[in-house]
């Protein structure tokens, strides 16, 4: 944070943060999140709960790590980086996965198209769009062109045959 001091946890980087969070859940599922991370629901469902009661709870960066590894984005590294003022690149292009075909691209689509409305939602939650928060619906933006560009090649691919 180039001497700036600590983070100070605002209740505005608390939500960003449980956001992510679930998002992070919700992209590989409940079920396998819990097999992933050795959690149990009612665990995973703390760490991004908003009820006050859990809003000093988060997730251990080991299991962000587990989850994340299996994920289709780095949800919680990404918030983390953008709350450092970092900027990541991520190719999508995951080794680890294997490749999909035009419905699981439609799948991915509606996933990405989900998160960035979320991301818009946030944004405009205090009636004004922040340039971090441009930033951030930005990348949303690309990661939904980069989708549609690999559902445009696999539907070139299957015109061919």
């Amino acid at each position: 944070m180039g001497g700036s001091g600590p983070i100070v946890m605002t209740e505005k980087i608390e939500s960003y943060l449980k956001k992510h969070t679930e998002a992070l859940v919700k992209d590989i599922g409940i079920e396998a999140a819990t097999q992933v991370s050795g959690k149990s629901k009612a665990t995973l469902g703390r760490y991004y709960s908003t009820d006050p009661d859990h809003s000093d709870r988060f997730m251990p960066i080991d299991v962000v790590a587990r989850i994340e590894a299996v994920a289709k984005f780095p949800h919680v590294t990404q918030a983390l980086a953008e709350l450092g003022g970092l900027e990541l690149s991520f190719d999508e292009r995951r080794r680890n996965l294997p490749e999909g075909g035009v419905s699981s691209d439609v799948v991915v689509l509606s996933q990405r198209f989900a998160m960035l409305m979320a991301e818009y939602h946030a944004s405009i939650m205090d009636g004004k769009i922040t340039a971090t928060e441009a930033r951030r619906l930005l990348a949303e933006t690309q990661a939904l062109q980069k989708v549609l560009i690999e559902m445009k090649l696999h539907l070139e691919d299957e015109t061919v045959r």
